[in-house]
């Protein structure tokens, strides 16, 4: 168990029946870029079962805190779901991942496109005062299939631009662009359509994608994350591999039940 520190719960909010989110206690050794994921965990029948999730909060935040969704059968999230203030939580002391802005080329735009709960890892890139000094435009996409599961909605639309540090780089500089599939909302479509369409763009005033201008991050499900690689190499973009900087850059870690 040298590996990981034992970590308290101390707040939990459910969002619907099917989403949920956490905090906990952090050791003071831990350090990580915003964008990072770590290995977070139960011990169950006295053995640590471990599963990357990404952190939701911000690399100076005093406590870690984490998205994601429930699974009735799955086997760390059918317990997770249950913890209470107090539990214990297994975290890692090894963060990593490929969602931070040293692997992307400097541009004018950057693109955060999400679905579900890979949402948390852009939450501590948006509270990140340095990436407003990088980019021009931050615009966080999330695409979920109802309402309800658009976590941290109120927080994206209007909390965050109170932030006493850099609210005010936030009104000049952020956009959240919340977007649903199987109901009606101002915003509806799949991430992949709207790119394709380049409605995404033209509702974000923006005009056309551009490879000298614009820069993506991409965070989802294998399936949502091969579909977008595929549209933005078609248009030019490369992804950064093993390190080297490039126009957008994926996590392929994502929470598995």
């Amino acid at each position: 168990m040298g590996s990981t520190t034992k970590e308290k719960i101390t707040s939990v909010k459910h969002w619907n029946d099917t989403l949920f989110s956490f905090t906990s206690t952090r050791d003071t050794s831990l350090k990580f870029e915003n964008g990072h994921f770590v290995m977070i965990g139960l011990e169950i029948d006295g053995k640590p079962l471990m599963r990357a999730y990404s952190i939701v909060s911000p690399n100076y935040a005093p406590e870690l805190e984490f998205l994601s969704i429930k699974v009735p059968d799955g086997p760390l999230t059918s317990v997770l779901q249950n913890v209470k203030i107090g539990d214990e939580l297994l975290v890692s002391k090894k963060p990593t991942g490929t969602l931070v802005a040293d692997l992307l080329i400097p541009g004018k735009n950057l693109f955060l496109l999400s679905t579900g709960t890979g949402l948390a890892p852009f939450l501590s890139i948006i509270q990140d005062p340095d990436i407003y000094e990088r980019f021009e435009n931050v615009f966080l996409v999330h695409g979920v299939r109802y309402v309800s599961e658009l976590a941290y909605r109120e927080f994206l639309e209007d909390e965050i631009q109170e932030n006493e540090y850099f609210g005010e780089e936030i009104k000049n500089k952020f956009r959240y662009y919340p977007t649903v599939t199987r109901e009606n909302f101002y915003n509806e479509g799949r991430i992949s359509d709207l790119l394709v369409s380049g409605k995404l763009f033209s509702d974000l005033g923006v005009g056309k994608a551009c490879v000298e201008r614009d820069r993506f991050m991409i965070c989802g499900g294998p399936s949502m994350l091969k579909q977008l690689c595929l549209i933005l190499e078609g248009q030019g973009f490369e992804q950064s591999r093993q390190g080297v900087q490039a126009h957008y850059t994926i996590e392929r870690a994502f929470v598995e039940q």
